[in-house]
């Protein structure tokens, strides 16, 4: 008995420590938010938030309100729905609210990369130099140029140009922006290593077009990727993807190169100053990529439908379009040369502005994410005060919480080209909440610290797909009764949603 008692003892020990991680003994205290653990200790309400994020939660603010706790994954998570409260998430200082240990976690778990300190600085100092003013200007140009050749560079080939071709427009617009994206970031086959500009450039769109397929399988594991509920033989495909990725987007890959952006060589060059390894830098260019490339192809494909299936929306952006190209003393006739679609054309464009914003406002889902590094009181618009505990998350849905909100946005589900664009054509920032003025309305970017660094040129991104579709090419939809596809709701809180099918279409040149 002697022996055994110590036994036993530490196996209880061992029991009630575990049911602690687990969660099980925790209980809400006087203050906090209402809190529901759901109904598998430590794992808590993960299947249900996983199978749907959306209808759960909103069943949860149905349930507790604008403010609730709950257990995900073995951690608590206290989700702020009031839109008039944002600013308490978004404006608490570092020392409280720190998003950059979710986001350490994540890239960690789905890139393979080991993030460093510095990380968050190095990023906002290149983005800042280059992804805004003069340098979103050489960015735009490579875009321009890069699109071009995929998109236009059978005008005046020998070719039948009038006959229609069939494709998805998922498919479609995801492979164009996607590629153009990767080329204007990791620069440009070499035309002396080719012998040719038009060789080089042919190389250009069969690398391309290759990284994009292997993209696309990465892609379609992401979501149960960062949920860590791959079955094994997919987690292997997902660690062969992360490999080739590291390979072809490498920094000797990448020193053969023409036309590097800027915004990458410069992080680079500051990883390697920093004295990380040259392999990790290689992990780090897969994450630049998914980062940037990731959600402008699946908001070019919504924008694009939501055009074809509102006609006057189709019509007031075709109006601006020609509008600022006769502005700029540009013209597009057969045998002319291509034209020049400069930042300075696409910051004249309020009516295709607005139907960006209202497309993203329908169809970007991210999920704001802080860890909570002290106990804080969290006060709320109205007057309410709760208590968070260090150790805990805090998080934000603007999809649910204003995006789908009929106070906000009348009509809220259906598209408006027109939301966002006041009479007199300026943006419109008004909305109102309780007869109160909201402060963050749309928010497809994130918000402060964790705000999308690359939001100008990602927008240009889309501007420039559309304006060269708009421009270049006859396009209808196969079946113009077809309704709308539903978003996939795997992949709520990643940015960007994508179809849960795609939608056939047809297009020519139109020179």
């Amino acid at each position: 008995m002697g022996l055994l008692l110590p036994i036993i003892l530490g196996f209880l020990a061992a029991l009630i420590g575990g049911m602690y991680l687990l969660g099980v003994f925790r209980q809400r205290r006087s203050g906090e938010p209402p809190l529901d653990k759901g109904p598998i200790p430590w794992l808590g309400h993960v299947l249900e938030f996983r199978r749907n994020t959306l209808k759960f939660l909103e069943r949860m603010k149905e349930k507790h309100g604008d403010v609730f706790t709950i257990q995900l994954g073995g951690f608590y998570i206290t989700f702020l729905q009031d839109p008039l409260s944002f600013g308490s998430l978004v404006k608490e200082s570092r020392e409280k609210l720190d998003f950059s240990k979710f986001a350490v976690h994540l890239v960690r778990k789905v890139f393979g990369y080991h993030a460093t300190e510095g990380e968050h600085s190095i990023l906002q100092i290149s983005s800042n130099k280059h992804l805004k003013g003069d340098g979103l200007e050489v960015m735009t140009q490579a875009m321009m140029g890069n699109l071009q050749n995929l998109m236009l560079h059978d005008i005046g080939s020998a070719a039948d140009q009038s006959d229609w071709i069939e494709d998805g427009l998922f498919i479609y617009s995801y492979n164009i922006v996607f590629r153009a994206g990767y080329l204007s970031l990791y620069g440009n086959e070499p035309h002396k290593s080719d012998g040719s500009e038009e060789k080089a450039k042919e190389k250009d769109r069969a690398e391309s077009e290759a990284l994009f397929y292997e993209f696309r399988k990465y892609d379609q594991l992401f979501p149960n990727l960062a949920y860590g509920v791959l079955p094994p033989r997919k987690r292997l495909e997902a660690e062969r993807l992360m490999g080739f990725f590291w390979n072809n987007l490498s920094v000797q890959k990448m020193k053969t190169k023409d036309n590097i952006s800027r915004w990458v060589w410069d992080i680079q060059q500051a990883k390697e100053e920093m004295g990380m390894k040259e392999s990790m830098i290689n992990r780090y260019m897969f994450v630049l990529l998914w980062a940037s490339q990731g959600n402008t192809g699946p908001s070019s494909f919504w924008l694009l439908l939501f055009l074809m299936k509102h006609p006057e929306a189709m019509k007031a952006v075709k109006e601006e379009v020609d509008k600022v190209l006769k502005e700029f003393g540009q013209e597009v006739k057969r045998g002319g040369p291509l034209i020049n679609l400069t930042r300075d054309m696409l910051m004249k464009t309020p009516v295709l502005d607005s139907a960006v914003e209202e497309t993203l406002r329908l169809t970007a889902a991210p999920l704001l994410t802080r860890a909570v590094l002290q106990d804080m009181t969290l006060k709320m618009a109205d007057g309410r005060e709760y208590f968070i505990r260090k150790g805990d998350r805090m998080a934000v849905f603007p999809y649910i919480a204003v995006h789908i909100d009929p106070e906000i946005h009348p009509d809220p589900h259906s598209f408006k080209y027109d939301r966002f664009l006041n009479p007199d054509r300026s943006k419109k920032t008004d909305f109102y909440k309780a007869g109160k003025k909201v402060k963050y309305y749309n928010m497809p970017w994130g918000a402060g610290v964790s705000m999308c660094p690359g939001r100008f040129f990602a927008t240009n991104e889309l501007k420039q797909f559309i304006f060269l579709m708009l421009v270049y090419f006859e396009f209808e939809l196969k079946n113009p009764d077809e309704k709308i596809p539903e978003i996939d709701f795997r992949r709520w809180g990643f940015g960007s949603m994508q179809p849960d099918r795609d939608v056939q279409f047809r297009y020519r040149l139109r020179y």
